[in-house]
């Protein structure tokens, strides 16, 4: 799926919380989007693009009857706290949130508000949810990608390299999303005959 129809589909999943509560009333609906990027990152712009032609089709438009508020961490992990903090403290009806950071961030602010979430590599080790086929929790949204095919990178390496009997699988323990990837492609290599087994890394000892 092309990532603009992806954003749009998102879309579609953050106006399914206002299609509840609009038979509440008619007052005007509210929306957070909390993205890592810079207001002025491509990047930033082209995904507001797809998730407002998404709500559109819904019948949603900003400052018509719904207001969407936006939210950019820059990069600044540091901030994130805050930022999930402002954007609840607007009250609104739902929460769109990219990446496994920003997720967690408006979890520690919130347990009611619902989250829908895009490009979180391990919801379940995370945290973030309890497991994929029951959420659970307060956040729903898409895993990027699909962290149960993980045994599959260990059956293409037996594929070229055939001799390969013991496979190091490293990880930043420090960083609880990859922990369930980690975990899967342990559980998965019976299939390929190559035994995977796991390495820690912190992240100041890979950049050097």
């Amino acid at each position: 799926m092309k990532r603009r129809a992806f954003i749009a589909l998102l879309g579609g999943a953050a106006a399914w919380p206002l299609a509840a509560r609009a038979q509440q009333g008619e007052r005007m609906r509210r929306i957070g989007v909390f993205l890592p990027y810079a207001a002025s990152d491509p990047e930033s712009m082209s995904r507001i693009t797809a998730l407002l032609q998404g709500m559109q089709e819904l019948g949603w438009t900003d400052r018509r009857n719904v207001r969407i508020e936006f939210r950019w961490g820059a990069g600044d992990a540091r901030q994130y706290s805050k930022i999930a903090a402002e954007l609840i403290a607007l009250t609104p009806d739902v929460v769109v949130a990219l990446g496994t950071l920003a997720v967690s961030a408006l979890q520690r602010a919130t347990r009611t508000v619902p989250i829908v979430f895009v490009q979180v590599s391990d919801p379940v080790g995370g945290g973030i949810v309890e497991t994929l086929a029951r959420p659970g929790g307060n956040a729903t949204g898409f895993a990027a990608p699909e962290y149960v095919t993980s045994g599959k990178y260990l059956e293409l390496l037996k594929e070229m390299a055939p001799q390969v009997t013991r496979v190091a699988v490293t990880r930043d323990p420090a960083n609880v999303a990859g922990r369930t990837r980690a975990d899967s492609s342990r559980f998965d290599h019976s299939t390929c005959g190559a035994a995977p087994f796991a390495g820690g890394l912190s992240l100041p000892l890979l950049r050097h």
